[in-house]
């Protein structure tokens, strides 16, 4: 009966998670996966995992070049602290939807004071997925 009650508690928890949560709260876990991927080095996997719209407008080895050249310069990220999260449904430049514009506050080993913008968008499929990456 403990047992039942616990796996309950745990299905509850990862469904108010997953369904539940405020679309800053989603682009957020979208965000950070995401982030994880090009703190890794892993630039194509960063790809695969963006938005449909992202890759639309972005070749691939496009992508994976020029993020290479930026992080390579830029070197690895020693602090990373999210600054502020705010949803629109409008982006200049892209279709209606649903987005939330992502502020890091960022410390680079070659650049100590970075702001890195992370736009996730809800995609057609209705995830969360990061359409737009830059740093300040």
């Amino acid at each position: 009966m403990k047992r039942l009650l616990a796996l309950l508690l745990v299905i509850l928890f990862v469904s108010g998670v997953c369904f539940g949560a405020s679309p800053e709260k989603k682009a957020k876990i979208a965000a950070k996966s995401w982030l994880e991927s090009v703190d890794g080095k892993n630039y194509a996997k960063s790809y695969d995992d963006a938005a449909s719209f992202f890759k639309a407008m972005v070749k691939k080895d496009d992508w994976i070049n020029s993020l290479t050249g930026l992080r390579s310069a830029l070197r690895g990220v020693v602090s990373r602290e999210l600054v502020s999260a705010k949803y629109q449904e409008k982006m200049p430049g892209a279709p209606d939807g649903e987005y939330v514009i992502l502020v890091y506050k960022t410390t680079f080993e070659r650049k100590a004071d970075a702001q890195e913008v992370v736009v996730p968008m809800l995609d057609k499929d209705g995830k969360w997925r990061v359409s737009g990456y830059y740093i300040k």
